[in-house]
């Protein structure tokens, strides 16, 4: 894709994975990945606070995908991350194969 491409808010893909674009710079574009999400919580022990304890799981819960501010990281694409983003998933890998090769 071309950066004057991207729309706030438009799905696109890049690197196999389903982003939304939210926000446009003069040069870059800030996604959010639109997948599940791996949660990790930490609980300290009330008798020892040395103690902690994680859990680890999987989410794909729509609220953390509202903002922003977002629940989720926002990654930036620059100029050259942008080139490797499509419209269709099935895009996305023929653009990556040219690149690569």
């Amino acid at each position: 894709m071309k950066h004057d491409e991207f729309r706030i808010g438009q799905q696109f893909w890049c690197g196999g994975k389903r982003w939304r674009c939210t926000d446009i710079g003069s040069r870059v574009i800030t996604a959010i990945y639109l997948e599940p999400h791996e949660m990790v919580t930490v609980e300290t022990d009330k008798g020892n606070p040395a103690i902690r304890r994680e859990h680890r799981y999987m989410t794909d819960d729509p609220s953390w995908l509202i903002g922003p501010p977002y629940k989720v990281a926002e990654v930036v694409f620059d100029e050259y991350d942008i080139l490797g983003c499509s419209l269709t998933a099935n895009d996305d890998a023929t653009t990556a194969n040219i690149r690569a090769g």
